[in-house]
């Protein structure tokens, strides 16, 4: 063997040395995101504990009024077979979710923040956290929302668990995703992206579905829906919440291709606003 050959190859102390530091730079990434989760969780609020019953309260409150409004309406019969409240809260767990992701992420410290001044901080870590404090805190409500539903008033039975926590995680990765390009051009058009957000999070109140049964709603109506991700979750989610229903007018395809698209455009484009970000911008607000 020549010598040029034996110097060409790498070494495998080299390799392991290699593969060691960037195990070292994924855990400190990982812990960086950790920490700036638990300070976005006590950012709305000193006490963690006292925010996350907030939360779950604004949940409670949420299913309540349109619990009444659907009695008060004679609509319980439109609904599912099944559990009345956990069609409700199917709707309302699912909408939640995906708004406060994506309200959560367009709120999240920009480019050009004081907090971009220390060396390991970086927006897309200010995403990161951002979008699993959101997470958390939604999940935990739902949990204890339905502890409590299924252990003092009626017990609960969810067909297939696994797959509704999948259209959980499926409604937060798309609010995230919106969020994201919304985040890429917050920098630019700030006035516009909030009133923008603003306006989508107010009419998924009508335009995420959660109020209907897509397997019930006439065509020339079941259009104006189908454009939503968060449509789709929520219709796939009573699927697998409940045995006797069976969607046909929705897809998890749809929200997951949409999300992942939406989030690579919204990288895109933080990356390119992060190179030409100024201090300046934020100046005047």
């Amino acid at each position: 063997m020549s010598d040029a050959t034996r110097h060409a190859r790498p070494l495998a102390g080299d390799s392991a040395s290699s593969r060691g530091e960037r195990a070292r730079s994924a855990l400190q990434l990982a812990d960086l995101i950790y920490h700036a989760t638990v300070r976005h969780l006590r950012r709305d609020h000193g006490n963690a504990v006292i925010g996350i019953l907030l939360n779950i309260m604004q949940t409670v409150v949420f299913v309540m009024a349109f619990f009444f409004m659907f009695s008060l309406l004679g609509l319980r019969g439109s609904a599912i077979r099944g559990d009345f409240l956990l069609y409700i809260m199917s709707g309302v767990f699912l909408f939640m979710t995906h708004t406060k992701a994506m309200s959560a992420v367009v709120g999240a410290e920009g480019p050009s923040s004081p907090m971009m001044k220390h060396a390991p901080m970086n927006p897309i870590v200010a995403v990161s956290a951002a979008a699993l404090s959101s997470l958390y805190i939604q999940v935990l409500s739902m949990v204890v929302v339905l502890w409590v539903y299924h252990a003092a008033f009626v017990p609960i039975t969810i067909h297939d668990p696994v797959g509704a926590m999948g259209m959980v995680l499926l409604a937060w990765f798309s609010g995230a995703a919106i969020g994201m390009v919304f985040y890429a051009l917050k920098p630019w058009i700030p006035d516009v992206v909030k009133v923008v957000s603003q306006v989508y999070s107010r009419a998924n109140m009508i335009a995420s579905g959660k109020m209907f049964v897509a397997n019930a709603m006439p065509g020339y109506i079941l259009v104006f829906f189908t454009w939503n991700p968060l449509f789709h979750t929520i219709d796939q989610a009573r699927g697998y919440i409940f045995l006797n229903y069976n969607p046909h007018f929705s897809s998890v395809s749809y929200p997951l291709y949409l999300s992942v698209g939406l989030m690579f455009l919204g990288l895109m484009g933080e990356f390119y606003t992060r190179r030409t970000a100024s201090i300046s911008w934020e100046a005047k607000r």
